[in-house]
């Protein structure tokens, strides 16, 4: 399957904005997180926590989504395929992981933190408003490194995948009438 030029360029704007983004909020969250467990206002963190949760709840998994499809549409409908690549299958497997714990770990989380907050209660615990925007901001710079650089080589798949193109190649130029 290959995409036109104009759709593919339409595409990488789209993941390029939507994993931007998603860096964006990590931040955001990190930077939220950090407010919360060095403050000594419960106002502010009742605050920090409920905007994490604001975050969390309207924007982290529309983008989330975005960045998935966009990437699968990308890998799928260019030459960089999504398993012939170390790099672009790495990729895959993070965001795909990284949008199952913002899903299953850092929303409820940050549910019952917010609940917690709210009710009164002290901060539960420093390392859980914390560790989820770290690990994810980790996630997404590393995502963005690699997305750069490239690194690591064609997979087994992508090298068979090359090989049969070269193959091919070679048929044509020595079928072609000279």
């Amino acid at each position: 399957m290959r995409t036109s030029r104009p759709a593919r360029r339409a595409f990488l704007v789209v993941h390029v904005v939507a994993s931007a983004a998603w860096l964006g909020l990590s931040l955001g969250l990190l930077a939220l997180g950090i407010a919360a467990v060095t403050t000594q206002s419960a106002v502010t963190v009742e605050t920090s926590v409920r905007a994490m949760k604001l975050f969390a709840d309207w924007l982290l998994l529309p983008v989330a989504f975005l960045t998935l499809f966009s990437g699968l549409v990308l890998s799928l409908g260019t030459p960089w395929g999504l398993a012939r690549h170390r790099w672009v299958y790495t990729k895959f497997w993070l965001t795909l992981a990284t949008t199952a714990a913002t899903i299953l770990v850092l929303r409820p989380g940050l549910d019952s933190t917010v609940r917690d907050v709210a009710a009164g209660e002290p901060l539960p615990s420093s390392r859980g408003v914390l560790m989820g925007p770290i690990v994810s901001l980790t996630a997404y710079v590393f995502m963005t490194v690699i997305s750069v650089l490239k690194p690591w080589g064609p997979t087994r798949r992508g090298r068979r995948h090359r090989a049969s193109q070269r193959a091919a190649q070679t048929a044509r130029r020595l079928t072609e009438p000279v």
